[in-house]
């Protein structure tokens, strides 16, 4: 299987921050979900991977080439959290900018996802709520042939109506397979129902990167008292964290773990879960 993006070693120090050693890959035809608490790393990584602040070390493929050279930029389409366009522009106005920063811009298909999306091409961007912003970058991103789409915090602040629109969006675009997806989120329930891989980025560091439905299908949490936790294995804990009234331990495979202690609570556990469990608990 080939890569849309794969990102090896990157390396990024700030006075507060270190950005350490970062790899993990976007294969072809895929969605990858990454994931962190705010300051985890997420924005620097996707930054970085993008050229947009200097790396001090590790190396960046993107659609087969090294690097980012124009006809590369062209097949990629970003998204970030926030206003992505001059707010005094109409959607109209933005489509003459854009024909002129793109070779490949499809005029034809970005006048339809304005429609598809009820946005109103003749507005100016700065009366747009949110949602709609986030949609018009969207479009913007789908109109010029992209390959790779790389959204950062896209759907935050949104509401659960608009960010359905956009995960149904976004698993349509990678019914193509030379078409893939990196989004970046911490509404971790949006990246159970479409993302095919999770990385987790704790501190700067890659935590995991592992397929979700491993994760979903297979990881559970143990709930149980001081005295069933004194007598677990300790080569099945993943982490554990003492609560008021009992412990929570994260376990790789809970089938195995129900048979192996059959008086223990062996629960299913949620990405979200997971993330908490190990930023919060002990190993």
């Amino acid at each position: 299987m080939t890569n849309a993006l794969t990102v090896s070693g990157l390396t990024k120090t700030y006075q507060d921050f270190v950005l350490d050693q970062v790899s993990f890959s976007v294969p072809s035809g895929s969605i990858v979900g990454l994931i962190g608490e705010n300051g985890a790393g997420k924005s620097t990584t996707i930054n970085a991977a993008l050229g947009l602040i200097q790396k001090e070390a590790g190396q960046v493929s993107v659609l087969g080439r090294d690097g980012l050279d124009g006809d590369t930029k062209e097949e990629i389409g970003v998204v970030f959290d926030g206003s992505n366009y001059p707010e005094i522009l109409s959607p109209k106005k933005l489509n003459g900018v854009m024909k002129n920063i793109y070779r490949s811009w499809d005029e034809t298909a970005y006048f339809r996802l304005l429609k598809q999306f009820s946005l109103p091409p003749e507005k100016r961007i700065k009366q747009f709520s949110k949602g709609m912003k986030m949609k018009l970058a969207i479009s913007v991103a789908l109109s010029h042939h992209s390959k790779l789409l790389i959204l950062d915090e896209a759907t935050s602040g949104l509401d659960p109506v608009i960010r359905d629109d956009i995960l149904d969006m976004l698993l349509d675009f990678v019914q193509e397979e030379d078409h893939s997806i990196l989004v970046s989120s911490h509404i971790t329930s949006d990246l159970e129902k479409i993302a095919d891989y999770i990385v987790f980025i704790h501190e700067g560091k890659v935590v995991f990167s592992k397929p979700k439905d491993e994760l979903v299908e297979q990881y559970g949490i143990i709930k149980c008292g001081a005295a069933q936790f004194d007598v677990l294995d300790k080569t099945d804990i993943i982490v554990y964290r003492k609560m008021d009234y009992e412990w929570q331990v994260l376990v790789s495979d809970r089938e195995k773990m129900q048979k192996k202690y059959p008086k223990a609570m062996v629960v299913p556990a949620t990405i979200d879960e997971i993330m908490l469990l190990y930023v919060k608990g002990e190993k």
